[in-house]
């Protein structure tokens, strides 16, 4: 996560586009120290890039929000990784507990929340701060594919799938991104490496002696890109059961309850 200072930098800043270098993902320091590493790859870029995030991310999308919309008025439930909180008020009738691990972006969906009726709050998904079997509901979009082994990842299935009533009467939906994106712009498929490191890059004006440019910043995020079935197995594995899933606008997805 550091500036780019190369001549690429230089012609950007001065029009001209050029292609950047994707850096090795180094999977060494990956497995020998995983928390460590999400927290350089994951958590501290969120934090620096929360607001140039949460603008691109403003409408629902509608498997997700037919799931919120579908559930029975006054149920409980839970936003694990809300981001900037585009999801808590889609439904009006329910009463939402979001919470994400970045702080700048609780700090967004805090103050869009306006007459939401919802609750925000810092809170790492693998240790949230709710009774166990105390929610209707949990929705989980875009973040468990950001830790970077699969014991983290069923640990965080684990954790939602905890957090709702038993009995089959709570329900989870889970989003990741997906290995299988061939007819995406990303243009990954089967063959590609599950681990992925991929930019996000912002866009500064500056001046100078010859006048404006853009400066850019570009940081890394670590994902790990789930192929056909393997959500759902990790579903089954943590003691879960799968309701529903499917594949939507390159992500895999899927409903499930405690068995």
């Amino acid at each position: 996560m550091s500036r780019i200072t190369t001549a690429a930098s230089a012609a950007s800043a001065a029009g001209i586009s050029q292609p950047q270098e994707q850096p090795a993902l180094n999977k060494a320091a990956l497995a020998a120290a995983p928390e460590s590493y999400e927290q350089t790859h994951v958590h501290n870029v969120y934090e620096s890039i929360a607001s140039h995030f949460s603008s691109t991310r403003y409408k629902p999308w509608p498997v997700i929000a037919s799931f919120l919309s579908a559930l029975p008025p006054g149920s409980v439930g839970l936003d694990v990784g809300c981001g900037n909180g585009k999801y808590l008020a889609v439904n009006p009738n329910v009463f939402i507990l979001g919470s994400d691990r970045s702080a700048n972006l609780v700090r967004i969906a805090r103050d869009h929340s306006g007459e939401r009726r919802c609750e925000v709050a810092v809170a790492d998904g693998l240790s949230l701060p709710y009774r166990e079997g105390s929610v209707d509901f949990a929705i989980c979009v875009a973040v468990i594919h950001h830790m970077s082994t699969r014991d983290r990842r069923r640990e965080a299935v684990g954790t939602l799938l905890g957090s709702v009533v038993e009995g089959g009467r709570g329900k989870v939906l889970v989003y990741v991104w997906a290995l299988e994106q061939g007819n995406s712009r990303r243009g990954w498929d089967a063959r590609s490496d599950q681990d992925q490191l991929v930019p996000w890059v912002m866009k500064a004006k500056q001046g100078g002696v010859d006048g404006p440019g853009n400066a850019e910043t570009t940081y890394q995020r670590y994902y790990h890109l789930y192929r056909k079935g393997e959500l759902e197995e990790d579903v089954l594995a943590v003691g879960g059961r799968v309701v529903e899933s499917g594949y939507d606008r390159d992500n895999w997805w899927v409903v499930a309850s405690r068995a």
